[in-house]
């Protein structure tokens, strides 16, 4: 096993696959900064850097989940005020998580990283799937 492989927290790969590019790209840059994260902590450095990430992933989450709600509701996807409802709770837990790791330590930074594995591996393949079908077959790419 390489050292960029065993860095990894998470390793994409097409079961986390939504069928739309444009999204998975998105999850893959969110996979990216967990893996980020994960990296730092392993090298010793995880509490310095775990601010800056903590920052980068709500913002980049703030913007992915605006684009993934645009498509739900452009293409009335029933399912929207549920999904929704995931991601909003997801954004509370993180800006929550943000103001804990002004004091961070080694272990909020390892709350962090799993509590956004666990997260990103559990909605993608279980909450981000159920809008696939619908939304393809509504014609997005």
């Amino acid at each position: 096993m390489s050292t960029a492989t065993a860095a990894k927290l998470i390793t994409w790969s097409d079961r986390y696959s939504v069928g739309i590019p444009r999204i998975d790209l998105q999850h893959q840059k969110l996979v990216d900064m967990i893996n980020e994260l994960h990296a730092a902590m392993l090298a010793g450095q995880g509490s310095a850097v775990l601010a800056k990430t903590l920052a980068g992933l709500v913002a980049y989450t703030l913007s992915h989940f605006a684009a993934e709600e645009a498509l739900m509701k452009g293409f009335a996807y029933p399912g929207y005020e549920q999904h929704k409802a995931e991601h909003d709770k997801l954004t509370v837990q993180a800006k929550l998580l943000q103001e804990k790791a002004q004091t961070a330590n080694a272990t909020l930074t390892l709350e962090v990283a799993t509590f956004l594995q666990r997260w990103l591996i559990d909605h993608i393949a279980n909450v981000d799937k159920k809008y696939t079908a619908h939304l393809i077959a509504a014609g997005v790419k």
